[in-house]
């Protein structure tokens, strides 16, 4: 069974989880903090303690050092060292010593390291030991002070006090020892004192430091590892030695910062090396506190924050236990109120006094109500006006659908109908279109090609030779649309391919119109020989006539001005009629491929000096300047000289007979790749647009104001076309940067055209 909670225990609950986990983390971070700020303070305690013991441990030397300084510098003894006087300076050490009483070795020698005087039993007149630290103190001239380990041997001679077992470690005892110099007042060396304070008699260190810091510090002090003076009770300091990782830390003279275990205890030590002067390690210093120490200041410490946190959460818990039924109240008055609205008591309000959020949200909630009551009406009323819509909209659509069926009807009419065939595919490439006049043409029925691939259609309808047109046209080259001439089964066929595009832009199919233009091109041909049959046998009697009016204006000085004037309009309407035949013949020729072209090498350059020349009076006699901008390096191109003459002298008498009086035409010329483009630029009046489709068609003549710009076959152009892709170029129009009309045609090099051939 699944707990189901109110909003009031689920927020209680929330309150009491966050608060505990934070009042556990924050007990573990204070419990760390505390830790870590005890450890940090036993740390700096323990150094402090080990500072002030290791002062106090050679605190003695320099009482000896201080005590010895003043004696020793006293003209009567420095008279009785220098006279050598034995049993007077024998009786100094013993005054000495009961100055500096803890003084177990006091020894004076004479520069040589000779003993003088003893407060020792010893009667020999050498020291049994630590002769090198007399030798270095003469050496330096200062006082060397030094912990040493000194054998039985040098106690039993040099030492003023009887030797117990308890001194003895191993048969060695660690003596701070100081060597001091001593001399006259001119300076000179005279002698020194060997003093020495045996350690291992001298159990009091331990507990001075404990007098300071208290009882909680022990303190120990060792000789090669083993006691030799300890604060820690006998019982069990007494088997304890150092551990040896330890002590090869301390004979590195490192000091040791750690826990070590000192009997059935665990403390936290630091132990620092003692050196003799030689720098071995002989012994050590520690400071140490007891581990139960730190365990009792640890638990008192989670005493009081445990105590102090379950307080805490007592507390907490009362105050959430209210603020959850503080907020629960609001939250439990706008489930009622939602209820009520979801029942469809729209007029239901909640009242709730407070300002806070919740206040804030019972506005917005009566104000959400009072809306919704508001909507419910608009949404009522415009329910009414939809199904009025709806019911427009069907009749509509039952329009439409209906208008929608008569249009499909419609363009299936036409396009069965249509005397062009309309073939469609998709962006498969499959025909998704293909009306009777295609299959007429093809020969194919639809249920053969309809929702084929395209390349299935063109193997039985024999027309292969467009699928190359067609992947152009998917592929996006060439212009758009695509016209291509092609034979299919003898007869001539002229398609027309256009992308067909998505909503989106995208590519979706291509669209083929294709018109059978046999019997077209059938008739064009015969129009053609008609025409060329025609201006055949009109030219002979026109030639007649024209050199016969040439004779009669020439000899026939009788005429009268009237009569010359009407002999003078039939000649040059002769004239016209003549060129309008030649143009046509022209023409007729080089469609039916009967015109012969001499091609041979030519000179750009020449060929518009001649035709400049040619032109020039007919240019001047309508106030026009002809300008050549040929340039001079340009290679000769392979050309038939007086057809390109023909071109030329179109394009320039054009050229004259559209540009204002008073203006220039610019004949130019560079070289383009493997071809030499020409252009012959005027500056008349640009042609439009819906005119430049036609200007190189036949009998077209473009729409002026001026009869005398209409007097023309409308060949000129037609001519110039057929002539220009004989030799392998191309013409066309452009309009002028600065206005005006530009002709350029390209004619191939010479030498690339040989490379061709």
């Amino acid at each position: 069974m699944r707990l189901r909670l109110n909003i009031r225990n689920k927020l209680l609950f929330s309150i009491l989880l966050v608060l505990l986990v934070s009042y556990a983390i924050l007990a573990i971070t204070t419990f760390k903090s505390v830790n870590y700020a005890l450890e940090a303070q036993v740390s700096r305690n323990l150094e402090e303690n080990l500072h002030y013991a290791q002062s106090q441990l050679f605190a003695r030397a320099d009482l000896i050092t201080y005590s010895l300084s003043q004696p020793t510098s006293a003209p009567p003894v420095l008279e009785n060292i220098r006279m050598h006087n034995l049993p007077w300076l024998a009786g100094a050490l013993q005054r000495w010593r009961k100055v500096i009483p803890f003084v177990e070795v006091l020894t004076l020698v004479d520069p040589q390291k000779r003993v003088l005087a003893r407060v020792g039993s010893g009667k020999s007149d050498r020291l049994a030991g630590l002769g090198y630290m007399m030798e270095q103190a003469f050496r330096t001239r200062k006082t060397v002070v030094s912990t040493e380990l000194v054998s039985r041997e040098f106690l039993e001679q040099e030492g003023g006090i009887a030797i117990t077992p308890n001194m003895l470690m191993e048969n060695e005892a660690m003596v701070m020892v100081v060597a001091m110099p001593v001399f006259a007042a001119d300076g000179t060396l005279i002698g020194g004192v060997l003093a020495g304070d045996i350690i291992n008699n001298d159990p009091n260190l331990p507990f001075q430091v404990q007098e300071v810091f208290g009882k909680e510090v022990e303190v120990t002090i060792t000789q090669r590892g083993h006691r030799i003076a300890s604060s820690i009770a006998e019982e069990i300091a007494s088997p304890v030695s150092i551990d040896t990782e330890i002590m090869k830390r301390l004979e590195r003279r490192l000091t040791y910062r750690g826990e070590a275990k000192i009997g059935n205890k665990y403390y936290e030590t630091v132990i620092a090396p003692i050196a003799n002067q030689g720098g071995e390690v002989i012994g050590s210093l520690s400071v140490a506190l007891s581990s139960d120490y730190f365990t009792r200041i640890k638990r008192d410490n989670m005493r009081n924050i445990m105590a102090s946190g379950a307080i805490g959460v007592l507390l907490s818990f009362g105050l959430a236990y209210l603020l959850a039924r503080r907020v629960s109240k609001p939250l439990t008055d706008l489930t009622r109120g939602v209820e009520q609205i979801e029942a469809g008591e729209l007029g239901q309000r909640v009242v709730v006094t407070s300002r806070d959020e919740f206040g804030m949200l019972a506005d917005s909630f009566n104000r959400m109500a009072s809306t919704l009551y508001e909507r419910e009406r608009t949404i009522t009323g415009k329910t009414r006006d939809l199904q009025r819509l709806n019911e427009d909209l069907e009749q509509r659509v039952g329009e439409r659908t209906m208008a929608l069926r008569i249009e499909m009807g419609m363009l299936e009419a036409i396009l069965t109908s249509m005397a062009e065939g309309i073939v469609v595919t998709d962006r498969e490439n499959r025909v998704t279109l293909f009306n009777p006049s295609a299959q007429k043409i093809f020969g194919l029925t639809p249920n053969r090609v309809m929702h084929q691939p395209i390349e299935q259609a063109c193997d039985m309808g024999g027309f292969c030779m467009l699928l190359e047109h067609i992947d152009a046209v998917r592929a996006g080259e060439g212009p758009t649309p695509r016209e291509e001439v092609l034979r299919v089964a003898g007869r001539k066929i002229k398609v027309s391919l256009s992308p067909l595009m998505d909503e989106a832009g995208g590519f979706a199919g291509v669209v083929m119109s294709i018109r059978d233009v046999t019997v077209e091109e059938e008739v064009d041909r015969m129009k053609t020989e008609f025409i060329s049959t025609v201006s055949h046998e009109l030219k002979t009697p026109l030639t007649s006539m024209k050199g016969s009016l040439q004779f009669i204006l020439a000899k026939g000085k009788w005429l009268t001005q009237t009569e010359r004037e009407l002999l003078s309009v039939c000649q040059r309407n002769t004239d016209r009629l003549i060129r309008l035949i030649n143009d046509i013949l022209d023409i007729s020729t080089i469609e039916s491929g009967r015109m012969q072209f001499a091609f041979g090498q030519v000179s750009i350059g020449e060929l518009v000096v001649y035709a400049c020349e040619e032109i020039k009076g007919f240019a001047q006699g309508r106030n026009i300047s002809i300008v050549s901008d040929v340039a001079t390096d340009l290679p000769p191109v392979c050309a038939d000289h007086d057809r390109l003459i023909q071109v030329f002298t179109n394009l320039l008498s054009n050229a004259v007979k559209f540009s204002p009086s008073g203006k220039t035409v610019l004949v130019s010329a560079i070289r383009t790749g493997n071809y030499v483009t020409v252009s012959v630029a005027d500056m008349g009046k640009a042609i439009q647009w819906s005119d430049r489709e036609k200007l190189f068609k036949k009998f077209q003549q473009l729409g002026s104001s001026d009869p005398r710009e209409r007097s023309g076959t409308g060949l000129g152009l037609a001519i110039c076309k057929e002539i220009v892709e004989q030799h392998h170029g191309r013409i066309f129009y452009e309009s002028g940067a600065a206005g005006g009309n530009v002709f350029t045609f390209t004619i191939p090099v010479y030498e690339e055209t040989l490379n061709e051939r």
